[in-house]
């Protein structure tokens, strides 16, 4: 399994090809607001573990078992973002949310909340009735001691 860091940039790595065609070491380092040696360093470190094959000067390719993963990765982030969007979070915050507990949330966890996600979909009035609940909570309706 990657680590938390090697996540990062597969997801950014499979977004900017789904994007662009294409990944750049430059493109990269800006993206995930990093030096370009850093993502380097990076780099081969997933071509070892084969998740994409490296070549200086040439570019990246990522592997099927890299797709794989940046595939679900950028699932993962979309869905948390949804999901964050759906229970009202402030969309100043969802990223930096995001990114702060998408690590740490078991793939079970996070087809939890895919389920989550799906019922507000399925039936817009649960979702008003969400919205409902959390006004009266606001308004002070339903503090306890």
């Amino acid at each position: 399994m990657p680590t938390p860091s090697m996540e990062d940039y597969l997801e950014r790595i499979y977004s900017l090809i789904e994007d662009k065609g294409y990944a750049r070491v430059s493109d990269i380092a800006e993206a995930l607001e990093v030096h370009p040696s850093s993502v380097t360093k990076m780099v081969q470190k997933l071509d070892k573990s084969q998740y994409l094959v490296y070549e200086k000067y040439r570019g990246l390719v990522l592997t099927p078992k890299g797709k794989k993963i940046g595939k679900r990765l950028v699932y993962r982030h979309e869905l948390l973002e949804s999901f964050m969007k759906m229970i009202g979070v402030n969309d100043e915050f969802i990223y930096n949310d995001v990114e702060g507990i998408e690590h740490h949330l078991s793939w079970d966890a996070i087809d939890r909340i895919g389920d989550l996600v799906q019922y507000f979909d399925e039936t817009p009035e649960r979702l008003t009735e969400l919205r409902e609940v959390q006004k009266k909570n606001e308004e002070g309706g339903d503090q306890q001691s």
